[in-house]
């Protein structure tokens, strides 16, 4: 059949929980003279509007049953929506049981996501469960040669200007292109039904994150299409400023994981989804200077996040800078009012919502999956293995350099000192680049490393690099461990009275 041969629509099926939008179609119907069948409150509304439309009872002989959960289960209606018009069997069966052919089927499934969100209790959740309209999608869908299948509401009005068009008519193209869409409409749909069950089991799958998507304005680069799968709203409420884009996603993501790992009161400033600032501080303004003063330049147009309430001390030196968005538990109304001064500056309440115990990422022709890394060392975690042992307050650097360079891009390097970030080196080739970008980095900003610790998200292979961080001042490191040449960077630093630990863990962050 050629995909321009058109198809007369003689009978349609409509279903549909919200009737908004459908007078005008169920009018066009009527004046073509199609023959339109329905069920419950849609054949009540279109006999208000004084239209004639039969019920499928009176086609399947069946009265609705259970409450409504069986309406359109039948072999009248579905033998009527699956039958092929070009097989000569399965018409001379629709004569011989009195089962029209039915050319469009319009159905708007019932609201179950809206009744998630409404706070429902589980019985009322589980009767928003559609199986009639799900099954009249789907068998109109597979019989698309011969049936035009709307599933949803917003599909309504090109179904309108493309009757209009046809005269009642349609082509194969176009029953293949809604077949597609309601085949989409029914994979979101289950999966919504699925991350409800699954909200207990914890199932692995990459279907929970499809079941909503959000277009952005485009992707890393402007000639790139992008569109968001997740409900971004459950983790955020979004107080001011312009849509999220492409790479904001990308850095908010980086920044709540980062912000995740600390229980004291922290800022950090993500540029690139790496911090180019972090502190911790019992008094919130002088985290956020400290943040700052790690590296005011990479903080330009970054995405700024802390893990307490915004006051407006804090919110008025922070208001300094340009940045993309902030994300906090919250802000005062003084606080609001003072960042709310730029128009397109993304401000964003974090929700009390946990990240998924699992990471997809799309590969060459394919979707690679991993759980999480929430691997986070404690002081009791931390193994000495040098003579110097690390005094109190070198350890509480060294956990919270071990924080952050888990989530710095390989190869990945910190220096820290106080609760702060110093410096990092992310994503070089090599550790011994990275250690290098971060010591210039420091020194090019007025620090002085003599005093500080260094975290590595990997093992030292050499001892170069913990010579390269003594001559620059360091006092104790640590690393995961596991090299064959462990004993050289041991050795160097019990030769140089340096502090070394060791956690057993890597933090490779690709």
């Amino acid at each position: 059949m050629n995909d321009n041969t058109t198809r007369k629509i003689t009978n349609a099926l409509l279903s549909v929980y919200c009737k908004e939008n459908i007078e005008t179609l169920v009018r066009l119907l009527n004046e073509w003279g199609i023959t339109i069948y329905s069920t419950g409150g849609t054949l009540d509304f279109i006999a208000n509007m004084g239209i004639e439309a039969r019920s499928v009872e009176s086609l399947t002989g069946y009265p609705s049953i259970l409450g409504g959960r069986v309406k359109t289960l039948h072999p009248k209606v579905f033998g009527g929506i699956l039958a092929r018009r070009n097989h000569p069997p399965d018409n001379a069966q629709l004569i011989d049981y009195a089962i029209p052919p039915i050319d469009l089927v319009v159905v708007d499934l019932y609201p179950f996501e809206q009744t998630l969100l409404s706070n429902a209790d589980e019985e009322e959740i589980i009767e928003k469960i559609d199986i009639g309209g799900l099954s009249l999608i789907r068998a109109a869908a597979k019989n698309y040669a011969d049936t035009l299948v709307v599933s949803s509401r917003e599909q309504y009005a090109p179904l309108i200007d493309l009757l209009k068009n046809g005269q009642g008519a349609t082509t194969l193209a176009t029953r293949r292109r809604f077949a597609a869409q309601a085949f989409r409409q029914s994979a979101q749909y289950d999966t919504a039904i699925f991350n409800y069950f699954n909200r207990h089991e914890n199932l692995p799958t990459f279907q929970s994150f499809i079941a909503t998507q959000k277009p952005l304005r485009y992707g890393e680069n402007p000639h790139q299409e992008a569109t968001f799968f997740g409900r971004f709203d459950d983790m955020f409420e979004q107080l001011h400023g312009k849509e999220i884009s492409y790479n904001n996603l990308l850095d908010v993501d980086a920044a709540v994981a980062l912000i995740n790992d600390f229980n004291e009161p922290t800022f950090a400033i993500l540029k690139h989804n790496n911090a180019c600032g972090c502190a911790s501080d019992d008094e919130k303004t002088n985290a956020w200077r400290k943040a700052l003063a790690g590296d005011p330049v990479s903080a330009f147009g970054g995405i700024i996040v802390t893990n307490r309430p915004v006051e407006a001390a804090c919110a008025e030196e922070i208001n300094r800078l340009f940045f993309e968005a902030i994300i906090a538990p919250d802000y005062t109304p003084e606080a609001l009012e003072c960042l709310k001064t730029k128009k397109n500056r993304m401000l964003l309440r974090l929700k009390n919502a946990t990240l998924p115990p699992a990471q997809f990422r799309s590969l060459l022709n394919g979707v690679a999956r991993q759980t999480r890394d929430t691997a986070t060392e404690t002081a009791a975690q931390l193994q000495p293995v040098t003579d110097k042992q690390a005094t109190a307050e070198e350890i509480a650097d060294l956990i919270f350099a071990n924080k952050l360079v888990k989530h710095s891009k390989s190869n990945a390097i910190i220096l820290a000192k106080g609760q702060q970030l110093l410096a990092g080196g992310v994503g070089q080739t090599s550790r011994i680049d990275a250690l290098k970008q971060a010591i210039n980095k420091a020194q090019s900003f007025g620090f002085s490393l003599q005093g500080a610790v260094m975290a590595s998200d990997a093992f030292f292979p050499f001892s170069d690099c913990i010579a390269l961080a003594h001559q620059a001042g360091i006092n104790a490191v640590v690393q995961p461990g596991g090299s064959i040449n462990d004993r050289q960077s041991i050795e160097y630093c019990n030769q140089h009275n340096i502090a070394m630990l060791m956690t057993g863990v890597r933090h490779f962050k690709h």
